[in-house]
């Protein structure tokens, strides 16, 4: 198995220090017992300005609708590398970008990660992520033909840094982190093909995948906050409602109508690995128009749902990352 990069360093400091270390420290202290890291924090807040800022940049007309091989789209990798950089959050690989081609174009995931600390789950994987990619440049319409992707998926982007953050500053987290934003899904879901053919090759041990999909504006009259693709795939919203402690994820006819558990970054890491892998979103095909169009601007998001949602999915992926054994499963 190859060793991630940020392992490296550790490693070899590990040989260094385990002599002394290993008088004064017993297995029992070395970690914080699963039980209380999982209630060490229960009250999260997130800051809708962050996020707000975080978007309005990746969603501006500076970055030309980031399609993939742009130069808008390396603006935006560039962006997201020095957000994880200030927030502690290591590369994965050599350095933070997973290289690939697609249609002749050179691209790039950004990928991050989260060491677990806790010795026997740290080299068991959950993958946060979503796509930070949209179509670019389209037909004017009124005058516009920049296609500024807000909710089509600065959104979930911008979600996937505040949850980076955010973790990294609680650093409780047993299970390691990778948080993974996806180039060409607007392409045919090849980034995250490509990230999980890398992963799978070098049997990465990967328990579950949280992906984020246009979340920008809250759902209509429904009693959850947001609905899961493949829903009856597995038990993730069942557990992961029970880890938050209320009805964050639901069941929405359309999405298993319209196949949506195959049409996101997550369909990628389920067919390599038969984990699960599952997107959450909040489009309900009845609150938001703007699917593809150039007025899918930073103005429409509604920043304060994306804060409420970002600080209900915190405690949930916070459990997850601790509970000794893997809970969430596939269905039979």
């Amino acid at each position: 198995m190859k060793i991630p990069f940020y392992r490296i360093g550790a490693i070899a400091s590990v040989f260094l220090t385990v002599a002394c270390n290993s008088a004064q420290k017993k297995s029992s202290d070395a970690v914080i017992a699963s039980e209380d890291k999982q209630s060490a924090r229960t009250n999260f807040e997130v800051s809708a300005a962050d996020l707000k800022e975080n978007l309005e940049y990746l969603a501006s007309d500076e970055l030309q609708g980031r399609s993939t091989g742009t130069e808008g789209i390396e603006k935006a990798a560039a962006y997201i590398e020095e957000d994880f950089k200030d927030n502690g959050i290591a590369s994965y690989f050599q350095n933070y970008r997973d290289r690939f081609e697609v249609q002749g174009k050179k691209a790039f995931n950004i990928v991050g990660v989260l060491e677990g600390n806790d010795p026997q789950l740290k080299d068991q994987y959950i993958i946060i992520g979503a796509h930070y990619d949209h179509i670019g440049i389209q037909e004017a319409v009124a005058g516009d033909s920049i296609a500024n992707g807000a909710n089509d998926n600065a959104a979930g982007t911008v979600a996937v840094m505040e949850l980076a953050e955010e973790l990294a500053k609680m650093d409780n987290n047993g299970r390691s982190i990778i948080f993974a934003l996806f180039s060409g899904e607007e392409l045919g879901l090849t980034g995250s093909a490509h990230l999980a053919e890398v992963l799978k090759q070098e049997n990465l041990d990967l328990y579950a995948v949280v992906n984020l999909e246009m979340i920008g504006v809250p759902m209509k009259d429904k009693e959850y906050m947001a609905y899961l693709t493949g829903f009856e795939n597995s038990n993730f919203a069942e557990k992961f409602n029970g880890y938050a402690g209320q009805e964050i994820l639901g069941f929405l006819p359309q999405a298993k109508e319209y196949n949506l558990f195959k049409r996101s970054d997550n369909y990628p890491f389920f067919n390599q690995f038969g984990i699960p892998a599952q997107t959450i979103s909040t489009f309900d095909f009845t609150n938001y128009e703007y699917y593809h169009h150039a007025e899918d601007e930073a103005g429409k998001m509604n920043f304060q749902h994306m804060g409420n949602l970002v600080e209900a999915i915190l405690p949930a992926i916070l459990k997850m990352a601790n509970t000794p054994e893997k809970e969430i499963k596939m269905n039979e």
